[in-house]
């Protein structure tokens, strides 16, 4: 699982040779105010680890620091065993192939709302990955199938739902065939129906091996999805550990105050 070093974490989990991501030490700061504070963790392939925290803690700073739409300030980063990262300097040689590899899914979902669903999935195999028309059309029905909206395939995204329009942006960023995903509270806007429908979504892609990093304050979506749960604030992870066992039997103070506040649905 997720192994994080910090005196405050629960019992260390060994490290795994074959992570996905590797960080250690990692720092960013904003006009002088530190959001990372010298954050370690790793994400063992296949994995599905939660990051979960206040507002202003630091989860998503480091969610975009994985795929360097953030710069750190220090610290190192590896992806599948590659350095793209190292104190402050990018050695990744090339930003393109990275962002291909580590996909991203934003918020607010990100369509181009000029374009239908198999249009978004298709523009992103051509600009991104210089796929032909050809291929990029049948990859993308390909993947609305799987996430279950082929019949959504001509609808603009005004005339999806919430939850339709996250699942379209999951099958763009899988079109890309990346090795890690990252969700940016990815069910903030959507009710529960459609929570529930992305939520399906995700543990398929689970099932066949995903490594995935949510971002989240939505504790009954963590515990559902996740393998792992770490709990950053002010800039440092101050527990992890089985999502069953952070989330249901928090140690630390901060933790506790943490799951209370947020823990119930709704």
């Amino acid at each position: 699982m997720a192994h994080v070093t910090v005196e405050t974490s629960r019992a260390a989990v060994p490290s795994d040779k074959a992570a996905a991501i590797k960080i250690r030490g990692l720092r960013k700061s904003f006009d002088g105010r530190q959001v990372l504070d010298g954050v370690d963790l790793d994400v063992p392939r296949g994995r599905i680890v939660s990051i979960i925290g206040q507002s202003g803690g630091g989860k998503t700073t480091l969610m975009r620091c994985v795929n360097l739409l953030e710069l750190p300030d220090g610290g190192v980063i590896e992806i599948n065993g590659e350095t793209i990262c190292s104190n402050g300097t990018v050695t990744c040689r090339d930003l393109a192939r990275l962002r291909q590899g580590v996909g991203m899914v934003f918020q607010r979902f990100n369509l181009f709302p000029h374009l239908t669903a198999v249009e978004n999935v298709v523009l992103a195999q051509m600009h991104a990955a210089a796929v032909g028309e050809r291929e990029a059309v049948e990859r993308a029905v390909r993947l609305l199938s799987r996430v279950g909206l082929l019949h959504r395939a001509l609808a603009y995204p005004e005339q999806m739902s919430g939850g339709e329009q996250q699942r379209v942006a999951i099958a763009r960023a899988l079109a890309l065939s990346p090795t890690v995903l990252l969700f940016d509270e990815p069910t903030s806007a959507l009710d529960p129906e459609s929570t529930g429908e992305v939520l399906r979504v995700m543990r398929e892609l689970a099932s066949d091996g995903m490594t995935m990093i949510i971002v989240t304050h939505e504790l009954p979506f963590a515990r559902e999805v996740s393998d792992w749960v770490a709990f950053i604030d002010g800039g440092r992870i101050i527990e992890q550990g089985l999502a069953a066992d952070v989330l249901d039997n928090p140690r630390e103070s901060r933790t506790v105050a943490y799951v209370a506040r947020y823990a119930k649905p709704g």
